[in-house]
């Protein structure tokens, strides 16, 4: 029995339809090196999706790999209550340089979900803790993603992932998101007053004095299919949080660490959340690490004597490992030391640049958004009328099967492509992504 057979005679894949697989049989990866994945047979994929957005500098980075080598020969794991260890002291102080203003306390967890999750019980817990028992309820944004667990669940819209366990959810307050591509009101990207706020404001009207809490992604709904829009949607939430006495979480898991072009995707709006949820490029991809940043004002809520029963009691096994904090150690190092954050900037400007000038006037070509390094092509059937592709047909996935064929990993969010590179990508390795990128959609959908 070959390694195909044998994976899937035991592993059920995340995010995946098994029956698929009856046809496109799962590619065993050997080994990868920056932005390229090898297969057992020695074939070259480009990983234009930095395995699900979280490789920030490439495969077998040799500072991370340095990095981890190294203190696996001192210390691999240590229960995390009332013990700590110089690598995660570390990191804090490292990363207080770079988090938006007022955020000063990091709780350690081990992925995107557990963080949300760890927000979530955290600003409930605070607004009980500080006599505001009335407020239970969460808000977010339509189409939103904030990760697979149930608290996580509830706070998303995307029915794909949450449809079939809406009996199991808390009852949320969902504001209609910002679409710039199909502005209800008409607007164009870039030259708008964010109207769409208004469904915001009247939500806040509403619910505002019962919420304890609003999530965002900011700037990027990733799973919505990459869609973007303004910072002053950020700083509009903002005041109106404050206004309501609503605490706001940002999601940075898929936007931080230079992804939208600044460290934060907040740093856009020059204002900042009253938590953060980090992971993804917080290890630069290595291992599963997450962080819950907040303020002194919500920790001081919790800090008494423990007769009082304020503790916030909530814990992982793998809370603060310290190989995943010297792997996060490593990236910063390496997005100071190398000018990371500078280079993808000019990585961007050309990959937006070629983009434009491959697909932008194929007729299945709505639009080509992007934000730092972040690209994302809406395919549609007619572009003034702006109508996606029916679902049924899979045209992304006919796509990316097409780019695996050529050695490409284009994996689709419904009718968006995206790329989402590491922020270490060459201009060499942009046009090969492109020029396959763009001959798959020809072969599949013509020109």
């Amino acid at each position: 029995m070959d390694l195909v057979e044998k994976d899937l005679k035991y592993i059920w894949h995340p995010c995946s339809q098994m029956k698929d697989y009856e046809e496109l049989k799962p590619i065993i990866i050997d080994n990868g090196k920056g932005v390229y994945l090898y297969d057992k047979n020695g074939k070259e994929y480009i990983d234009i999706v930095s395995s699900w957005w979280c490789n920030l500098l490439g495969h077998r980075n040799p500072t991370i790999n340095e990095a981890i080598i190294s203190q696996l020969g001192r210390l691999e794991h240590v229960i995390f209550a009332n013990f700590s260890h110089e690598p995660a002291i570390a990191l804090c102080e490292q990363l207080m340089e770079v988090i938006p203003k007022g955020l000063s306390k990091f709780n350690f967890s081990d992925n995107g979900s557990a963080a949300v999750e760890c927000a979530l019980k955290m600003s409930f817990q605070y607004q009980y803790q500080t006599g505001h028992k009335e407020k239970t309820k969460f808000m977010c944004l339509t189409d939103g993603y904030h990760g697979e667990t149930l608290g996580a669940l509830s706070v998303g819209s995307m029915d794909l992932y949450a449809k079939i366990y809406k009996p199991m959810l808390m009852d949320t307050v969902h504001i209609e998101s910002p679409d710039c591509y199909r502005c209800p009101f008409g607007k164009n990207r870039g030259n708008c007053s964010c109207e769409c706020f208004a469904y915001a404001e009247k939500a806040f009207a509403a619910h505002g004095e019962e919420t304890c809490a609003m999530i965002v992604e900011p700037l990027v709904q990733g799973s919505a299919g990459m869609r973007i829009y303004p910072a002053l949607y950020l700083k509009k939430m903002r005041e109106l949080c404050d206004r309501y006495g609503v605490l706001l979480i940002a999601d940075e898991i898929a936007t931080g660490f230079g992804r939208t072009g600044k460290m934060f995707a907040f740093d856009h709006a020059g204002v900042s959340p009253d938590i953060m949820c980090v992971s993804k490029g917080l290890t630069g991809g290595y291992l599963p690490m997450a962080i819950t940043i907040t303020t002194d004002k919500i920790y001081d809520a919790f800090y008494a004597e423990y007769s009082e029963g304020k503790a916030f009691m909530h814990s992982h096994t793998y809370s603060g490992n310290p190989l995943g904090c010297a792997a996060a150690l490593a990236v910063q190092k390496v997005l100071r030391e190398e000018h990371i954050l500078e280079k993808a900037a000019i990585r961007a400007e050309y990959t937006t640049k070629r983009l434009n000038e491959a697909l932008l006037d194929h007729p299945n070509v709505g639009e080509i958004r992007h934000i730092g390094l972040i690209h994302a092509i809406e395919l549609v059937t007619d572009k003034q009328a702006k109508t996606g592709f029916d679902g049924s047909l899979r045209i992304g996935y006919q796509i990316y099967k097409k780019a695996l064929e050529n050695g490409l990993i284009l994996r689709p969010l419904g009718n968006v492509l995206y790329f989402n590179p590491p922020l270490t990508i060459t201009e060499t390795e942009i046009d090969k992504a492109i020029a396959i990128c763009a001959n798959a959609l020809s072969e599949v959908l013509g020109k």
